[in-house]
């Protein structure tokens, strides 16, 4: 007898013992593929969700040598940060600039803060809020 027809044919009896080991370890690829992205997809949303300060600026009021300003906004609670505010004078040149903080306490922010001037401002603008 050949040894072609001891040979079984094949497909017609199931898979072989390597190609069971092939599909079980693409399963487990998978599953941990899709499990370390949801781990970077956290992480990259508590990185940039995480610890929000949002302010405005309400109404202001400019005098010769300060600028009272209303700021309004929210906050994370336990979130302890700061906002810097700016004034200009009429030609554009700065003549203020300050932080201002706000504690952890809360999660509203209602106050009015005052700037000093070199001169008189005629604007005031947030620069920007960051949280410790």
């Amino acid at each position: 007898m050949s040894t072609a027809s001891s040979q079984l044919p094949e497909g017609r009896y199931g898979r072989s013992a390597d190609e069971r080991a092939d599909r079980r370890l693409k399963a487990v690829g998978a599953v941990l593929g899709a499990a370390l992205l949801v781990l970077i997809g956290w992480f990259a949303h508590h990185y940039v969700a995480g610890n929000r300060i949002s302010v405005e600026i309400y109404t202001f009021d400019t005098s010769a040598s300060s600028v009272k300003v209303h700021l309004r906004g929210d906050k994370d609670a336990g979130v302890e940060g700061y906002c810097t505010v700016r004034s200009q004078a009429e030609d554009g040149a700065e003549v203020g600039r300050a932080d201002f903080r706000f504690g952890a306490d809360t999660t509203g922010i209602d106050k009015v803060v005052t700037l000093r001037t070199a001169s008189r401002g005629t604007t005031a603008e947030l620069v920007g809020c960051h949280a410790d």
